[in-house]
């Protein structure tokens, strides 16, 4: 009997090495289920705190808790074999100080299993990010639309078309890219400034309403298969309309059982089932 092939998981080298090459495949994931149908078709899995909104049905990011994300986090990594997983820091456990960043992502790491985390911001979290990467921990950025900044940035919206609110994003990327992280997540800025900062920064650069020229792509899972209803970004694209499926099979199901037609005697124990006669 030949010995099976082992999986060996991509790592955060790995991805950094595909700067400029083969585009990275990346989408969310938050449960066991939906980790193991997607691990064999990314190369990335981000645990995000979008789970807030999208499992947990909050209005925003900001009450998404660290034990959440690593509850999260742990499922997925368990779950998968191939893409390399990073977890979202979660709002307030990271800003306000490097050491405070260092603790809550070591009780990732450590609690989850996962290759990274994730934290946004640009020039104010350079030092957090050189802090954490030259302590083992490595870190992908996220600037552009950062949704725990939400409150400040005025809602979501896209941003870059005014020239100092884009230079101040192009400082953003890269002072992150500078002080060490693996990879940067670019979020709902104008396509131009997207693709000069892919250009520009020596890390990959995974667009969610970038450009195609980003080094990497992301969606929400749930929003790319349809099953996520509440709004729509213009950055997403339907891959699939789940949510019909699952609403015309939950509608079939409670049909059946209203008529009592479900179960069946093929779904019962101990009843067997009615002998067919032959004509």
């Amino acid at each position: 009997m030949s010995a099976s092939k082992s999986i060996t998981r991509v790592s955060t080298p790995d991805l950094r090495a595909r700067k400029g090459g083969e585009p990275i495949v990346c989408l969310t994931a938050y449960t066991a289920p939906m980790a193991r149908l997607l691990d064999q078709h990314v190369d990335l899995l981000l645990v995000g705190d979008s789970l807030g909104m999208v499992v947990y049905g909050l209005d925003s990011t900001l009450p998404v808790s660290l034990d959440m994300m690593i509850a999260h986090g742990a499922a997925v990594v368990r779950a998968s074999e191939q893409a390399c997983v990073v977890v979202d820091l979660p709002f307030g456990c990271y800003q306000e100080s490097p050491q405070a960043a260092f603790r809550a992502s070591a009780r990732v790491m450590q609690e989850t299993g996962a290759q990274a985390v994730k934290l946004e911001g640009g020039l104010e979290m350079a030092e957090t990010v050189a802090f954490l990467t030259a302590r083992g921990i490595p870190v992908m950025g996220h600037v552009g639309l950062t949704p725990q900044s939400v409150n400040t940035l005025g809602g979501y919206k896209a941003l870059g078309r005014d020239p100092a609110v884009a230079e101040r994003i192009v400082a953003d990327a890269r002072a992150i890219a500078e002080a060490g992280a693996f990879s940067l997540v670019l979020e709902a800025i104008m396509e131009p400034l997207a693709r000069r900062i892919t250009e520009e920064v020596a890390v990959p650069t995974i667009g969610i309403g970038g450009s195609p020229a980003c080094d990497g792509q992301v969606l929400v899972t749930d929003d790319m298969l349809g099953l996520f209803g509440q709004f729509q970004p213009k950055f997403v694209k339907r891959y699939a309309e789940l949510a019909d499926t699952v609403t015309q099979a939950v509608a079939s199901y409670a049909a059946e059982v209203r008529a009592r037609s479900f179960p069946g005697p093929e779904h019962c124990f101990g009843v067997k089932k009615p002998a067919t006669t032959s004509a």
